[in-house]
């Protein structure tokens, strides 16, 4: 699995005109799901997430969690992610899993983070949407298991 990760000051999803999820400060999340993925890597990312210290304490300092500063997750997710760019001109999106393997590791990847006590707001898998948001910092973090060991997997 795949995830770009961004400290947000707001964020929110829409499909059409209809608002989705939004949130205050938090994380706003890409997850995109590769064609190898299971539900061990959705449990892994959630709680790498859920624990990443990417937010500010008093000092200045990266040192505090989502749940440290009361934060929440917009989850999103998106399969171009796994896009292929390096042939051609159209992105080969081959090594994206199928929908419906993707669907059910994308709600896995948010049960966990609930699981986390997190609190999150959600994107709507295989729609078209709009995702807006106000970067803080600009913090922006990607993370993958592709290549983890099983150790890291759990």
């Amino acid at each position: 699995m795949r995830a770009v990760i961004q400290r947000v000051r707001r964020a929110r999803v829409l499909v059409d005109d209809e608002v989705l999820g939004s949130i205050a400060t938090g994380l706003a999340v890409l997850v995109g799901i590769g064609r190898s993925d299971h539900a061990r890597d959705a449990k892994a990312l959630a709680e790498k997430v859920a624990a990443l210290r990417v937010f500010d304490d008093d000092s200045g300092h990266m040192n505090r969690s989502l749940k440290d500063v009361g934060g929440r997750i917009l989850a999103v997710p998106q399969f171009t992610l796994y896009a292929d760019p390096r042939h051609g001109r159209r992105p080969d999106v081959a090594a994206a899993a199928a929908p419906e393997d993707g669907r059910r590791l994308y709600e896995a990847f948010v049960g966990f983070l609930r699981g986390n006590d997190v609190a999150v707001e959600s994107g709507r898998f295989g729609a078209h949407m709009r995702l807006e948001l106000e970067n803080d910092g600009p913090v922006t973090i990607v993370l993958t298991t592709d290549g983890w060991r099983e150790a890291e997997l759990g």
